[in-house]
């Protein structure tokens, strides 16, 4: 199979960025309509993508790379549960989960939508129990903490939808999230939290991922210690996992096991069982509504032509922007202090998903795929790395993410967050000339803005969905599976190697003397 790049599309789009003419202040004076034109409704959200390095002739030749890889079927490949995720011959049928209660989806010969609601309806039961404190701790006490133990797509998703849904939180619940394995993590939870009005969700597809595991024993351990009642586990203990025999193995009631497929990619996993500790949070109702977001934007991808189809033009930009203008990294910067954690959770989705040197057929590319994810939360973010993007050399594409009505009115402070979002992204395309070099803004820096409403788990959900389909595009453009992860199975072989050596039995990698040196600088401390 041949690289996209051996094709007339990439090699003219090539020519474009080689000519370097691209200039946003002109593109508008030639246009006065272009951010009118080159904007436009995505589900609920407004994306004005005007403010971009990108004419007509460039958009339609990114067109025709996506038809070069028959994107339109790939589209449809992934909503049917055709083997997307290639090396490891399975679905990724997140799409799924949040499918419309009634509708079906089929999957070797079985309407799976069945079994999503069967575990969907079991979360909600269980999180009624919670609330109603008819479900309560071994002693008797109502659980009023939740501890989160997963890492990765088990931890990213739904610790990033519990601090952007802070205001539909139940009063009744704290939850608090483990993911690392360095023990200060648990520790200073541990501390915070009483044993008998405590629920440990352990979430682990597998339920073999070390630091999950290595979490949960711990937790378990310092509950049977403090509770004195081994028995205690059953009252305080859930999981949330695709392998029901070693939850069994762990003290689980299998009944307490909420169960996700092999179908369901980690890091696209937040609209599955992965997302029990939110609905505990946020409740059951509020939790349905993020899955009605989910599914409006999944639904726009799937029908809307490639011209109107906003998760495709983002990710064909995507496409541009890395492999042809040279631009490595990507900032994502959210105008909400409730979406402090949205730069963290792209960044696994993003570059986790794209971050492979060769093609799911195994070819070495001769091009990038994928780009550095980073972010924060304006304004504090104005005040930190923005002079970098203003006036620096690097140059990074922004996404800025705004939303037209406050969480939490006060005066017109809203206003002047939104000012600075807008005057940022004004600012970052046509810059600022003066007759001191020192204080110019060249401009030509380009950006998107994402608008909506107000947050809401039905815009977290949209919000989740648009970026889980960008991620989709720009692999499928590239030839890249979006949905295995090598070098993060290959870590973990390298880091049981280590942790034998140390224990003094030979690891199975060889060691480099670097390796050796630092080994033996540990051991003597």
């Amino acid at each position: 199979m041949s690289l996209i790049s051996s094709t007339r599309p990439w090699a003219r789009l090539k020519k474009i960025a080689g000519e370097k003419n691209l200039n946003l202040t002109d593109l508008f004076k030639k246009n006065p309509d272009r951010g009118v034109q080159m904007s436009g409704k995505a589900a609920d959200l407004f994306i004005d993508y005007s403010k971009n390095l990108i004419t007509p002739e460039i958009l339609n030749l990114l067109f025709d790379l996506a038809r070069e890889v028959n994107l339109d079927k790939a589209i449809k490949a992934l909503f049917e549960g055709e083997i997307v995720n290639k090396s490891e011959r399975r679905a990724a049928l997140h799409t799924a989960l949040r499918i419309p209660r009634g509708k079906a989806v089929f999957f070797d010969g079985k309407n799976v939508a069945v079994e999503v609601y069967k575990v969907l309806d079991s979360m909600a039961e269980f999180t009624r129990k919670i609330h109603d404190r008819i479900w309560l701790g071994s002693t008797g006490r109502p659980i009023r903490s939740i501890v989160n133990i997963g890492i990765g797509g088990s931890d990213l998703g739904p610790k990033m939808a519990y601090s952007a849904l802070r205001n539909y939180r139940c009063d009744k619940m704290k939850v608090y999230f483990v993911s690392n394995i360095d023990p200060t993590d648990i520790t200073l939870i541990l501390n915070r939290i009483n044993p008998e009005e405590t629920l440990f969700v352990v979430s682990s597809k597998s339920f073999t991922t070390e630091e999950t595991m290595i979490n949960a024993r711990s937790a378990r351990s310092w509950l049977i210690d403090r509770l004195k009642d081994e028995t205690a586990v059953a009252k305080h203990f859930v999981a949330v996992s695709a392998n029901v025999a070693e939850v069994k193995k762990f003290g689980i009631d299998e009944k307490n096991c909420f169960e996700f497929w092999d179908w369901v990619g980690g890091r696209f996993s937040l609209s599955s069982a992965i997302g029990l500790s939110l609905m505990l949070a946020i409740g059951a109702p509020n939790f349905f509504e993020m899955l009605e977001g989910f599914h409006l934007m999944d639904n726009h991808f799937a029908t809307a032509p490639f011209e109107e189809n906003k998760p495709v033009l983002l990710g064909l930009l995507n496409v541009w922007y890395t492999d042809f203008l040279r631009m490595q990294t990507h900032a994502v910067i959210p105008y909400s202090r409730y979406l402090n954690f949205f730069a963290d959770y792209l960044q696994q989705l993003l570059m986790e998903s794209l971050g492979k040197g060769v093609t799911e057929t195994g070819e070495k590319t001769d091009y990038e795929t994928g780009a550095i994810i980073w972010g924060g939360v304006g304004t504090d973010v104005q005040h930190s790395f923005f002079q970098l993007l203003h006036q620096g050399t690097i140059i990074s594409p922004v996404d800025f993410i705004g939303f037209g009505r406050a969480i939490d009115p006060l005066g017109s402070q809203h206003d002047y967050l939104l000012a600075n979002m807008l005057a940022q992204s004004q600012a970052l395309a046509f810059g600022n000339i003066t007759s001191d070099n020192r204080s110019n803004l060249s401009g030509n820096r380009p950006s998107t803005v994402i608008l909506a409403d107000r947050l809401t788990p039905k815009t977290i959900g949209e919000l989740v969905s648009l970026y889980e389909h960008i991620v989709y595009v720009w692999g499928t453009v590239l030839g890249i599976n979006c949905f295995d992860q090598p070098g993060v199975q290959y870590g973990k072989t390298a880091a049981r190697s280590i942790l034998n050596q140390m224990k003094g039995t030979p690891g199975l990698i060889p060691y480099d003397s670097s390796t050796k040196n630092l080994l033996k600088q540990i051991g003597s401390i």
